[in-house]
């Protein structure tokens, strides 16, 4: 672990060249930067123009300066922040004037949402609440990423958190009166009820994981089939730009292209393959091999074949018994008037003039609303928050299995819940069940 006796900086803002640059430090030398920088520390959370200069008096830039002082900051330690121009030259000697102040030293990937976590600031849900919102290419990913960034999941495992503590200790009461049976049963009764309440409330939120995790990853749709289906047209025609190279010569693509679309608010990324047909070509082949192992690992496939061709090419059995559905498009429709074709499809199109693309985009947004199911509503966007309530719910299980064998092994099992909720927002803290005891029963006394 880094230490926090340093103080760090870093960039907050885009890429130089820029109109403004955002430099921000946190840490006990913060006050220091501001004074050798600015000749004085501003009033706090008071934007303040001052010209910084650096060690030998020169001049840096006019810039807006920002003084935080702990723990009423972003990281709970002292913060400063520098608006400047956003001039590569000037970063650059700001960072050196920074460079030369004793104890300041550059910021490690995540550090400053790193120390607002160590310092109660924010806990682990929130923390990925906010790496998720950065990272959110859609409406819907900003909407999830914000409730996390919210707390709401966070808030929920606490709550859920302090009523086992509760009922622990009235179990852990009922110990020390186990030799009072009237007394016993009357903490043990509502200690079960609040585990089942709890153990129910937890599992149905459970339910609902999958989507939340999935409207985090999206959705993966492929576009396969024979070679000069139109595979790469129908790319570019759903992307609205020039992805994918369209040629007339069967195996134009070799490797998986990926684009990322936001449909609807719903992010999906669309794969364009190789054709999929024998060939000697060992590179082709390679191609082929990929196409087919994307295919099989995406949500949906669109089997991609030419509407004038009798009978149609069918969708390789390896890609019909993966379990994802796979939709058959005919495609060239414009260029087939007339023509006998006894093959069924779910959709007639023609990629190059946009013939039958909308039908086939309304039902694209359909499926995704399908399968992204009511996916702001989640809780759970990560494998991570899964696992710790799976496995609160499990020990809640087992401590309701316990009650006949005794109070010690029910007990233990509540520990173990409380310890994945306390996993689960990164505040594990074994001595809450005590303090709760010392207050409510008064128990040492």
């Amino acid at each position: 672990m880094l230490s926090h006796a340093q103080t760090i900086y870093a960039l907050a803002s885009g890429r130089p060249p820029s109109a403004i640059a955002v430099v921000r430090l946190s840490g006990p030398q913060a006050g220091l930067a501001l004074e050798t920088l600015c000749g004085r520390v501003p009033a706090p959370r008071v934007a303040t123009l001052a010209t910084l200069r650096a060690g030998d008096g020169e001049p840096i830039d006019e810039s807006v300066a920002l003084w935080f002082p702990g723990p009423h900051s972003a990281t709970g330690e002292d913060v400063a922040e520098f608006q400047v121009h956003g001039g590569r030259a000037v970063v650059a000697a700001l960072f050196d004037a920074l460079a030369a102040i004793e104890g300041l030293r550059p910021a490690e990937p995540g550090e400053f949402t790193r120390r607002a976590f160590e310092n109660g600031k924010l806990d682990l849900t929130e923390a990925e609440g906010l790496d998720d919102l950065i990272h959110a290419d859609t409406d819907r990913q900003r909407r999830q990423a914000l409730r996390h960034l919210k707390g709401l999941l966070g808030a929920r495992a606490e709550d859920w958190r302090r009523q086992i503590i509760e009922a622990s200790a009235l179990i852990e009461a009922g110990i020390d009166f186990s030799d009072e049976g009237d007394v016993q049963q009357e903490l043990l009764t509502p200690a079960l009820q609040r585990i089942a309440a709890l153990k129910a409330e937890i599992a149905e939120t459970l339910q609902f994981a999958g989507r939340g995790e999935r409207l985090r990853d999206g959705l993966i749709v492929a576009i396969a089939g024979p070679p000069n289906a139109g595979k790469s047209t129908l790319l570019n025609r759903l992307a609205r730009r020039e992805v994918a190279i369209v040629s007339p010569h069967a195996g134009t693509t070799r490797d998986v292209i990926e684009v990322h679309l936001d449909l609807d608010g719903y992010p999906v990324t669309l794969l364009d393959t190789a054709g999929m047909r024998d060939t000697d070509d060992p590179v082709e082949q390679e191609g082929v091999r990929r196409a087919r192992d994307r295919a099989r690992q995406a949500d949906l496939v669109l089997w991609l074949s030419e509407a004038a061709k009798q009978g149609g090419d069918r969708p390789p059995a390896d890609l019909t018994t993966t379990g994802a559905p796979v939709w058959t498009l005919r495609n060239k429709v414009d260029l087939a008037r007339g023509a006998a074709n006894q093959g069924a499809a779910r959709f007639a199109i023609s990629a190059a003039t946009g013939e039958g693309l909308p039908e086939l985009i309304a039902a694209l947004v359909a499926f995704a609303q399908e399968y992204f199911g009511a996916g702001e509503a989640a809780l759970v966007s990560r494998a991570r928050h899964r696992d710790m309530l799976r496995a609160t719910v499990e020990a809640l299980g087992r401590a309701e299995a316990a009650v006949d064998r005794g109070e010690e092994l029910l007990a233990e099992e509540l520990r173990i819940a409380i310890h994945s909720l306390g996993r689960l927002t990164g505040r594990v803290d074994v001595e809450d069940i005590l303090d709760v005891i010392f207050r409510e029963f008064c128990i040492g006394k």
